[in-house]
């Protein structure tokens, strides 16, 4: 025990390394206190999913930095892959992927292709493989985590802002706004966000994160303006598309 301590004094041992996540590195502004979230929910995993290295960039599929560099506030720990795929829906659609996979919920991974097609990891996973909206069994069952990424990789290159939109519920009630909520326009170009996040005050007025991925597929970025990391409904989002950043275009997964 003491060469264990006299080492660490000596700085020849590293202490564990620490691992941030949304809630760390962020503290709400004066006023406002973290929203709660049910144990277990979509909400509560993205509140501790990895970030980066404070000071990280944004980088695309390349390894080249973004060109949305400038709003950077974090960066989430999770692969872009090699291909330009992983965009701006792809992004929601891999978080929400990653945090079912993790709960090993398999038959709730399913997201649409633009052409409507019902495309289901279960499926995947026992080996059938896509071909002009059918499945065919070429493949054996591997339900492993490099199985389940090929499958989001194929989700990647069939889905999009348009077929997400319509998958997801519309949001009536703003004010009910939650850390999972996506605000997203379907389209060509299309974009989204996804909310990592929510503080509130006394008042009930609420605040958020926003991560996103952009073209050429990057890094998910965690956004911030002019130092900024907290957007809100009732001030403009000074980002680029931040006009989706408003109540007519909140969505939420089922």
């Amino acid at each position: 025990m003491r060469v264990i301590l006299m080492l660490m004094v000596l700085g020849l041992m590293s202490s564990p390394v620490k691992t941030d996540n949304v809630i760390t590195r962020f503290k709400p502004p004066a006023g406002y206190k973290q929203s709660a979230v049910s144990p277990g929910s979509f909400s509560a995993w993205l509140q501790t999913v990895p970030l980066k290295p404070y000071g990280s960039q944004c980088l695309t599929y390349q390894g080249k930095v973004a060109r949305t560099e400038a709003y950077t506030a974090g960066i989430v720990d999770l692969s872009v892959g090699q291909y330009d795929l992983q965009q701006c829906a792809d992004a929601v659609m891999r978080l929400r992927g990653e945090y079912l996979y993790s709960q090993k919920k398999y038959d709730k991974i399913s997201f649409n292709f633009t052409s409507g097609f019902r495309c289901d990891f279960v499926h995947y996973a026992n080996g059938y493989r896509y071909s002009n909206d059918h499945w065919i069994l070429k493949a054996k069952k591997d339900y492993g985590y490099d199985n389940f990424m090929r499958y989001m990789t194929l989700v990647f290159s069939y889905a999009g802002t348009l077929s997400l939109q319509k998958e997801l519920k519309t949001v009536s009630n703003p004010s009910s706004l939650k850390t999972g909520d996506v605000f997203i326009k379907g389209g060509s170009p299309g974009h989204c966000f996804i909310v990592m996040n929510v503080v509130e005050d006394a008042a009930h007025h609420k605040k958020f994160l926003l991560a996103q991925s952009y073209m050429p597929a990057q890094s998910i970025q965690l956004l911030q303006y002019q130092e900024n990391p907290w957007f809100s409904l009732d001030e403009p989002a000074y980002i680029l598309y931040g006009e989706l950043v408003s109540p007519g275009y909140l969505k939420r997964f089922e």
